[in-house]
């Protein structure tokens, strides 16, 4: 089962524009279907390119739509791509990478001033917060998507691009643990990487 830091998405961050040249797009065929395809571009002279995919990639037990806490549903929107960790090693990323213990959490207790950010310790005081290494194998790799970088309650929290359990999840983008790790060593902080989440799309906008 994906656990509480999957839980649902928020308003849209002001996207990078011009200035990502990594991109990558994850579209459902309806709003209310808990699976979809994955594809990752980058911009060369101008132009978009498949790199990966299009891989299957599981999405929120509700579908995609607006975000909200307790919400199983996948946020739509253009997004930056954020911390990325796993309990694996670094598979070769260039984004920030911590490896996962049992002493990092994901706090989405609305009422606490960590909420949707990333605590490193042995206990946390919150009445919401998800243990990133207990999670299990869908944490072995995965990658924020920063879609509520204003950490607004309400809008969620905790929202990952990770590796696939094969069941919806609680409002994260999952796909198979190769494609994530060659998704990971693709990305770079350098060409601002975005992700696009809706229903219907063809490649970046």
């Amino acid at each position: 089962m994906i656990l509480a830091a999957c839980a649902t998405g928020s308003a849209a961050a002001e996207p990078g524009g011009d200035a990502s040249a990594q991109r990558i797009v994850v579209s459902a065929p309806e709003p209310d279907s808990p699976v979809g395809e994955l594809t990752t571009y980058e911009r060369v002279d101008g132009r978009w390119r498949v790199v990966l995919g299009p891989t299957p990639a599981d999405l929120g037990r509700l579908g995609v739509g607006a975000p909200a806490d307790d919400v199983f549903r996948t946020p739509v929107g253009t997004f930056p791509l954020g911390q990325a960790f796993g309990r694996s090693d670094n598979p070769g990323t260039r984004m920030p990478y911590f490896v996962a213990t049992d002493e990092d959490w994901w706090d989405e207790d609305v009422d606490s001033p960590t909420y949707n950010t990333h605590v490193h310790a042995a206990e946390i005081d919150s009445e919401d917060a998800e243990n990133l290494y207990d999670s299990g194998e869908i944490y072995d790799y995965a990658v924020l998507i920063d879609h509520n970088p204003e950490r607004v309650p309400g809008r969620s929290a905790g929202i990952f691009l990770h590796v696939t359990d094969g069941e919806p999840t609680w409002g994260c983008v999952a796909i198979g643990r190769d494609q994530m790790r060659s998704v990971l060593q693709w990305l770079d902080p350098a060409q601002h990487p975005e992700i696009t989440i809706g229903v219907g799309l063809t490649g970046p906008a």
